[in-house]
């Protein structure tokens, strides 16, 4: 005779069985009624992760002398001045650890698999980018391959799911993506790392120079403040419903608040301020306007109560020098508090390899927007580059003059792993 208790366990037992048998379970591996959420490789869910793409020249084409694929479309480059698609990554709990393939372009790296389940699924998104290279052609920016102030210098993309969680996945790379479906395929492009065409004037920076990427689980009241801060800072997509292009960048649905929210985007923001919000995760979300015109990194210091940062972002004209913390910005809003010393980051390593985190057109340059606090466990991940003024006699130059985003995250193992990756190669006494 089976009791009751066994009974229960019997039928929980050959339901298991039967979903398996099904697809439809499978531990921890996501399936298609999850919701999208950052991935470190297909099935392999967490909170958040974070990767730091290395430049061309201190790591060339990919690790182990793995082949590029185009599994998001396109076909594979032969760039004039190489390529590189090395990587670290990070994710809650973990330290820095090196990938053993392409990054982007399999479902094994947290980049192409976080993104395949968008591309190669029914979720709904939204692709921001100022830098589409007119592939989606942008009614607001038509025919400019890039879109400038008062824009946001934003580029990202965020997913959901009907009941409205999902992630968001904050990139470095002017164009990309530039389609969130393989139903709505580029046209001209492509859409996978190392597989992007040259634009004619330059190569790819998204494969020749550092780039960073930060993925973040949302829950639905997250989504509709990241669609907030999108909207406040002006991030660029495609407004106009009857474009021809939206579907490649937009996929609207879900609970109607959302919808909305995704529907105010694509226009001009006329905030003058800043916003900050703490998400269900602990992460700090910062939104500058284009109109607050102050040096952004100074900002996020204030922000945080005067925390020192060391930052690795881009800059080539105008750039932003270092600050001590003692004195306040001639370009400057009393709201934001006094800001504390914000250094410029030169040179960083990974084990024996020393790379340069500068500006400019060298393949050893640095194009990721990374901040990290001096001591304690801030680190930031911001769209804004090192390029505006600290006063007069104009202040709205380059990025003062922009919107963007920040997530902070404060973690003990990730921020020391950041602290020494933006640090140069130790030297070896001499004897």
């Amino acid at each position: 005779m089976i009791t009751r208790p066994r009974f229960k366990l019997i039928l929980t037992a050959l339901i298991a069985i039967c979903l398996t048998f099904a697809g439809g379970y499978e531990g921890n591996v996501a399936h298609a009624a999850d919701a999208p959420t950052p991935l470190l490789e297909k099935g392999r869910s967490v909170e958040w992760w974070f990767v730091f793409k290395f430049n061309t020249k201190a790591f060339r084409e990919c690790a182990g002398g793995a082949t590029r694929q185009c599994i998001f479309g396109g076909d594979v480059q032969d760039y004039t001045r190489s390529f590189g698609q090395q990587f670290v990554y990070a994710s809650k709990g973990t330290s820095l650890k090196k990938g053993t393939n392409c990054l982007g372009d399999t479902t094994k790296d947290p980049v192409g698999a976080t993104f395949d389940q968008v591309y190669n699924g029914t979720y709904h998104y939204v692709i921001w980018n100022d830098q589409f290279y007119n592939d989606p052609d942008i009614t607001a920016c038509r025919g400019k391959t890039f879109c400038g102030a008062p824009w946001a210098h934003s580029k990202g993309i965020l997913a959901w799911d009907d009941d409205g969680a999902g992630f968001v996945m904050q990139v470095s790379t002017p164009n990309w993506p530039g389609a969130g479906s393989k139903r709505a395929p580029r046209q001209n492009n492509g859409n996978t790392l190392g597989c992007l065409t040259e634009d004619g004037q330059k190569p790819q920076d998204n494969v020749l120079f550092s780039q960073h990427f930060f993925s973040l689980k949302l829950n639905k009241e997250d989504v509709l403040k990241v669609l907030a801060a999108l909207q406040y800072a002006g991030a660029l997509t495609e407004h106009d419903a009857t474009a021809t292009d939206r579907d490649q960048v937009i996929n609207n649905g879900g609970p109607a608040e959302i919808s909305q929210k995704v529907d105010e985007l694509g226009v001009l923001s006329q905030s003058s301020s800043y916003t900050k919000e703490t998400l269900s995760s602990g992460v700090q979300l910062i939104a500058k306007s284009a109109l607050l015109n102050v040096p952004p990194w100074q900002m996020v210091s204030a922000l945080l109560g005067g925390v020192p940062l060391r930052v690795a972002s881009w800059y080539s004209v105008n750039k932003i020098p270092d600050t001590d913390g003692q004195t306040t910005p001639g370009c400057w809003h009393s709201a934001l508090g006094q800001p504390g010393a914000v250094t410029n980051v030169q040179k960083g390593h990974w084990g024996n390899t020393q790379f340069g985190l500068t500006g400019g057109g060298s393949p050893d340059r640095n194009h990721a927007k990374i901040g990290v606090s001096t001591s304690g466990r801030y680190v930031v991940f911001g769209d804004m580059n090192q390029e505006g003024a600290l006063s007069g006699p104009k202040c709205n130059v380059s990025q003062n003059a922009r919107g963007g985003l920040f997530f902070v995250v404060e973690n003990d193992v990730l921020s020391r792993g950041v602290r020494d990756l933006l640090k140069p190669l130790p030297q070896r006494p001499v004897r």
